[in-house]
């Protein structure tokens, strides 16, 4: 992977940056006996990060989408016997995903999936190729 400069960790990271500058200005606020603290506590998450990621952060998740689209692809037509889960560990491995990306994505997998659904759809998707294979032979 090519090197980023500060710039552009920056921009991948508004919304974590900008998250980190209101709890910081609000905590500022409140330790120092302001009383408009909680104003700015609810502004700054209601409207600042809210806004920042609008604006940053889409455009890593469309970039990332359309790489997964690509990947899904690619590895469909290749690949139909990969579960989702296998899919994610294999694209893990071969560094196509960041150590992020991929807790992002097993988590979105596993709020569609539990771990034992991918798991049994492996089992029955093995059991199927079996038997297809021993109805081949004969």
């Amino acid at each position: 992977m090519a090197t980023k400069s500060r710039w552009e960790r920056a921009r991948d990271n508004a919304t974590e940056i900008a998250s980190l500058a209101v709890t910081g200005f609000w905590l500022v606020a409140l330790l120092s006996g302001q009383e408009w603290w909680l104003a700015a506590l609810l502004v700054g998450y209601v409207v600042v990060v809210p806004l920042t990621e609008l604006l940053y952060g889409d455009e890593d998740e469309a970039a990332e989408a359309s790489v997964d689209e690509t990947a899904a692809t690619q590895s469909s037509s290749t690949d139909t016997d990969e579960t989702p889960l296998e899919r994610l560990r294999r694209r893990y491995a071969d560094g196509e995903l960041t150590d992020e990306q991929f807790e992002r994505k097993l988590e979105r997998l596993l709020e569609t999936e539990t771990l034992e659904d991918i798991e049994d759809s492996a089992v029955l998707r093995d059991q199927a190729r079996d038997r297809q294979r021993e109805t081949e032979r004969t």
